[in-house]
């Protein structure tokens, strides 16, 4: 009989360490399935994520005469060069 409880009380334990090894091995599995999915998720998102809005154009006469001033106002100060104020002024008209 004790030759029996023991052979029992060794499955038992034999069983036990079986699941609980089973059950960290899922666990780190799952786990690691979460992070891919999650990083693929996220490079999905930065695929297809839309595009921060364009500022808006100066497209009335007010705004481009605005534009102009501010711009003659930055030459005089010394702030732009005549080639970055003829550049910038192209780009105003044309828009």
């Amino acid at each position: 009989m004790p030759g029996l409880i023991r052979g029992v009380a060794r499955t038992a334990v034999v069983a036990g360490t079986a699941t609980a090894v089973s059950n960290r091995v899922s666990r780190r599995q799952g786990q690691r399935w979460a992070s891919q999915e999650q990083q693929q998720y996220e490079a999905h998102e930065q695929q297809y994520a839309a595009p921060a809005p364009a500022a808006p154009a100066a497209s009335s006469s007010t705004d481009r005469l605005t534009a102009l001033k501010e711009l003659a106002d930055l030459k005089a100060q010394g702030v732009l060069t005549e080639a970055e104020f003829e550049a910038e002024k192209a780009k105003i008209l044309a828009s």
